[in-house]
Parts: C-alpha cells; structure tokens; sequence
C-alpha cells in the first residue's frame, strides 16, 4: 500500500463517516461509525509511519498498521 492509496482510503473513510453522522441526528449504525473512527486513525497512523521512514532513509513499504489499541492509545 502506498501514500496515494492509503489517502484514498481515508478520503473513503471520511466520506462514509459524514454520510453517517448525517444532519447532526445520532448515527443510525453507531456500532459502524466507531469502526470507522478506529480504522480512520490506524490509516492515519500508517501513513505517519511511512513519512517518518522515509524521512530518515528507511524503507516506506516496511511500515505495518498498527493495533487498533496501540493507535488509541497513543499520545503523540
């Protein structure tokens, strides 16, 4: 998975998420918005991953989606 297509993800991501939240009326599948929310911040997390690699000369396609606890958890 490259950049292009990880941002193509979270575009999609996002999308669905706005589609679902609706006018601002509770989610009719809120069970579904989290998912998304926990997928939205691994995508994010991949790709930081990979610009950090790159930035330091390491191989961008070595990056590895982390658990969804460990990008929650996170505190950057």
């Amino acid at each position: 998975m490259n950049d292009q297509s990880i941002l193509e993800r979270i575009n999609g991501l996002i999308d669905e998420e706005h589609r679902l939240r609706g006018g601002g009326a509770p989610p009719a599948d809120p069970q579904r918005l989290q998912h998304l929310e926990q997928e939205l911040d691994q995508c994010w997390d991949l790709l930081r991953q990979r610009r950090a690699k790159r930035e330091f000369g390491e191989d961008p396609d070595s990056a590895e989606p982390r658990a969804i606890g460990t990008v929650e958890n996170y505190e950057g």
